[in-house]
């Protein structure tokens, strides 16, 4: 969690060093970081999606499925909004996380997203 902070924080300090916006970083409970991302309000919840422990053995699954990588213009991050047609989104099996977040690979990297906004949650690493 304050590896998270860290690095929201140095992100934030970098932009606003450069002159370009600024972006309030708060913690908000013990377990979520806030951030702005693109004009728009993301929550990170630590345990929201993917843990990492369980993250190498996920992105092996994802590997074994032969998930096929769909790939947009826009950067993969967290916060982001992926297109509504053309992108198949699929179940997080149980084995990994009990989570009503679905996953697909986009521009090469597995994300996990919300199912109605399309917002990615987390890229998993």
């Amino acid at each position: 969690m304050r590896n998270k902070l860290l690095a929201v924080a140095a992100i934030a300090g970098t932009i606003a060093a450069a002159g370009a916006i600024t972006i309030p970083v708060a913690a908000q409970a013990q377990s979520d970081t806030v951030g702005i991302v693109r004009g728009r309000t993301v929550v990170i919840g630590e345990n929201e999606g993917i843990l990492a422990e369980q993250r190498p053995a996920f992105r092996e699954y994802v590997v074994r499925e032969r998930i096929p990588t769909f790939t947009i213009p826009e950067r993969v991050i967290v916060g982001g909004v992926l297109p509504e047609a053309g992108i198949t989104y699929y179940d997080v099996p149980q084995t990994y996380a009990s989570t009503p977040l679905r996953y697909t690979v986009v521009n090469g990297q597995t994300v996990l997203v919300e199912p109605r906004s399309r917002r990615i949650v987390q890229v998993v690493d």
